[in-house]
């Protein structure tokens, strides 16, 4: 990152700086998720009672009526939000009301509730058989669900809904969705070339910090090269030749709290923290001349790309408002978080997992005339799987939701479940993806679970907007980078362990996802 400490580890000062609209260039930080310890591998013992309907779909499954309530208005909301953020925190709260009402499906709150969410009711669905019904676009909408029961300011990007917030019956949908499949074509020679010269950036910071300081944040180091990687492989323009020069991740990050602050715990004082961001929205004004420095680097840097989205119909201003959301929320975002929690996996998994990577990728790529190439990593079981398990156990996006466009019936494993048209249907994919009635040793991180046969069961890895095993259209919302995320992820590996035999780290929680701090890195010995 441009400067300070890593991993918005302090998001309290970055928010005390807010109050001041021409304050100093804000420090960059890290967003995070803690590890998931919740389980719902208890098999409910006494259902709900059942219900006498018609059911819409056809089930073999008993259809009960679904349990939980909603409380009374303002302070059944309220209630739950304390609990999510602050009594029991996120992971308890959902595992409490598994064991609470003795199912996987339930209705509850969810944040923030009053007063920035009208209506914070929804179905909760957390196993992984229900989950998947927040994909099929034939049931559900996702209009302006893109971050949940609230939706931020269009001021935030514009003045326009981004592609992230439009339901694919929108016009608009698939047009935008084009230009992003144009944006990955057009630019897809320049992935591995410009990746290795920014991350080969990287791995020297972290040596010269290490020497310099016996520690080195993965965080600050890899915000920095994901930033001007992106910058450089699709845009063809060094942000440090520009007037951005090195402060683009400290304005993500700072623009990043305005749209989701509703829903991250930072750490101030409980009361304070829920006055300040969970019943009040932060004024966009105070992010606008952050924001239009961002817009004015994009749109200076991606002329062709706005050639093509007048072709497609769509406005210059428009188009590049989508960009810099696709760059900086989701490939971006996607890239600081999946990096850092590989990093968190694989150094809490040991030396010996490390040295079978090393030899697996380094083999591979002295028989590929040592070059890095895409049909050279399909030859890399190992680390294929690595990548694959790290987004199963700790997807980026936790939080999935949809409105059920009619009657549906809903099934868990154990039973089924009547949701009425009009229905907000929420998901938190850490539960289904760690089902344990799909995955064995589902709380654990197991390496090589998707060598050979454990293949088949990708299509429970979900952390796209949809089962890996499938494909993003124009007329669905699986992620359109989807492909682009897991392969920058795999180069990630490749380039570490070409250059190291292993490395150490220490841990530590914020926003979202973790905060990573090398201690040790070994250089590659063979």
């Amino acid at each position: 990152m441009a400067s300070s400490s890593s991993a918005l580890s302090s998001l309290q000062t970055q928010l005390q700086s807010l109050k001041k609209p021409s304050s100093p260039k804000p420090s960059p930080r890290r967003f995070s998720v803690r590890p998931i310890r919740a389980s719902i591998s208890k098999k409910p013992s006494v259902p709900a009672p059942p219900v006498n309907v018609s059911p819409s779909e056809p089930t073999k499954l008993p259809i009960l009526k679904i349990p939980g309530d909603y409380g009374l208005p303002l302070i059944g909301p309220f209630k739950d939000r304390m609990d999510y953020f602050y009594n029991q925190g996120r992971d308890e709260y959902f595992k409490s009301k598994i064991q609470k009402y003795r199912s996987t499906v339930f209705r509850a709150n969810m944040p923030p509730g009053p007063f920035i969410s009208p209506n914070p009711q929804v179905v909760v669905l957390l196993d992984g058989k229900s989950f998947p019904v927040l994909f099929d676009v034939t049931k559900v909408e996702k209009k302006d669900l893109f971050t949940g029961t609230f939706m931020p300011s269009t001021e935030l990007t514009g003045g326009y809904r981004v592609l992230s917030y439009l339901d694919p019956s929108e016009p608009k949908h698939a047009k935008l969705k084009q230009l992003m499949f144009y944006l990955l074509k057009s630019r897809r020679d320049h992935v591995i070339p410009e990746f290795n010269a920014g991350y080969t950036e990287l791995f020297m910071s972290l040596e010269k910090n290490l020497a310099l300081r016996g520690k080195a944040s993965f965080g600050e180091a890899n915000d920095q090269a994901a930033f001007n990687f992106l910058a450089r492989c699709w845009f063809g323009t060094d942000p440090a030749e520009t007037t951005l020069g090195l402060d683009g991740p400290g304005l993500v990050s700072k623009w990043v709290l305005f749209n989701l602050g509703p829903v991250l715990k930072l750490g101030l004082p409980k009361y304070l923290e829920d006055l300040t961001i969970h019943t009040f929205r932060l004024p966009p004004l105070l992010i606008k001349k952050s924001y239009q420095r961002l817009y004015d680097f994009f749109y200076a840097s991606s002329g062709f790309l706005l050639d093509e989205a007048e072709n497609l119909g769509i406005s210059r201003e428009e188009a590049c408002h989508n960009l810099l959301f696709t760059t900086c929320f989701n490939s971006f975002g996607g890239m600081r978080i999946v990096f850092t929690n590989m990093m968190k996996w694989l150094g809490r998994a040991g030396t010996k997992l490390h040295a079978r990577l090393a030899e697996e990728v380094r083999s591979v790529v002295r028989s590929n005339g040592g070059s890095i190439t895409m049909r050279g990593m399909e030859q890399m079981p190992l680390m294929k799987s690595v990548v694959y398990e790290a987004l199963r156990i700790e997807p980026p996006v936790s939080l999935q939701y949809g409105k059920a466009k009619r009657d549906l019936i809903i099934e868990s494993h154990d039973a089924a479940f009547e949701v009425k048209e009009g229905e907000m249907l929420f998901g938190f994919q850490p539960f289904a993806t760690k089902d344990p009635k799909i995955f064995t040793q589902a709380e654990e991180f197991v390496a090589d679970r998707f060598v050979g046969e454990g293949e088949k069961l990708l299509k429970h890895v979900l952390w796209s907007n949809g089962p890996e095993t499938e494909k993003p259209t124009l007329e669905n919302k699986q992620c359109a980078g989807k492909d682009f995320v897991v392969l920058v992820s795999r180069l990630f590996l490749v380039e570490l362990f070409l250059r190291y035999d292993s490395f150490e780290i220490e841990v530590a929680s914020s926003p979202l996802g973790a905060a990573v701090t090398v201690t040790s890195l070994k250089r590659a010995s063979s």
